[in-house]
């Protein structure tokens, strides 16, 4: 990677008054070896968001990157998304790396650096963090989070979850973001294993709060992998998820009994819902 490696972000944003600056404080801290070029790319905010995320321009500016602010009344992550890209390609940043980063997400001060560093190849890449769940308020959630941190899937890296970017030879394997729930999901299908990436740095990613939130979540997360596997059922072997066995679940039970009562009660209900296939907002 050269000293003057750069990195586009792009941000979707909705109502994220209490997250925004947070997230960019923690952008604005980062080490200083990689310069980046952010989009918050706001969609139908009725808090102060937009002007909360505004009032850092200044401060990305002095210290060399930029930050534009996109204000549309066009509902959607998606679409949030799409106008982010877009711009990038009028101000010239279309094939810089890029990362997509959740606006209630923190990144450790050498994530960047280490994800630019990742994607600094002509081979397709995608990269992303090591994810640490924030402490919750729910005894519910924390309990459920201690379990699916424990889950091979979340064991064997580069989930995604919150945080992920691709290269530029990467970001070429599909065009624009189809309207779909799982937007990550949909991105870190088109890699496979091997071509995925977690750094040692880490982020910091919030899980809802409460039973029904992680309820509603789960039907959404659920949702949006069958509609990529009906859609795009091509990627799936991209997958490479290992399920636990019986053994390994086992003994998760017994070394966690509350968390894991958790955890299958959460799957049970996920089940006994009614099944949707809309985007439902996890908090």
């Amino acid at each position: 990677m050269t000293k003057q490696a750069q990195l586009a972000v792009i941000i979707p944003a909705n109502n994220e008054a209490a997250y925004i600056g947070a997230c960019l404080d923690a952008l604005l801290s980062r080490t200083m070896d990689c310069r980046i070029s952010i989009v918050v790319s706001a969609n139908t905010c009725t808090d102060e968001t937009v002007e909360i995320a505004q009032s850092y321009e200044i401060a990305f500016h002095e210290r060399g990157d930029k930050l534009v602010v996109i204000d549309s009344q066009i509902v959607g992550k998606v679409a949030a998304l799409t106008r982010a890209e877009c711009h990038l390609g009028v101000v010239g940043a279309g094939e810089l790396p890029r990362a997509y980063l959740d606006a209630d997400v923190i990144c450790s001060p050498h994530l960047i650096t280490q994800i630019a560093a990742a994607l600094d190849t002509d081979q397709p890449r995608y990269a992303t963090g090591v994810l640490a769940v924030k402490r919750a308020k729910s005894k519910i959630t924390r309990a459920y989070a201690r379990f699916w941190m424990e889950l091979p899937f979340i064991k064997s890296g580069a989930v995604g979850a919150g945080f992920f970017a691709v290269n530029a030879a990467g970001r070429a394997r599909w065009g624009r973001f189809p309207d779909i729930i799982s937007d990550d999901t949909y991105v870190r299908l088109q890699f496979t294993p091997d071509e995925r990436i977690e750094v040692e740095a880490t982020y910091t990613w919030p899980m809802v709060e409460g039973l029904a939130a992680l309820v509603r979540v789960r039907r959404r997360q659920d949702a949006g992998v069958r509609e990529i596997a009906k859609r795009y059922p091509q990627v799936m072997h991209n997958e490479g998820k290992v399920k636990p066995g019986s053994g390994r679940f086992i003994a998760m039970a017994l070394t966690m009994p509350f968390a894991c009562a958790v955890y299958v009660g959460v799957h049970v209900l996920t089940r006994m819902g009614r099944n949707t296939d809309q985007w439902t907002r996890g908090r």
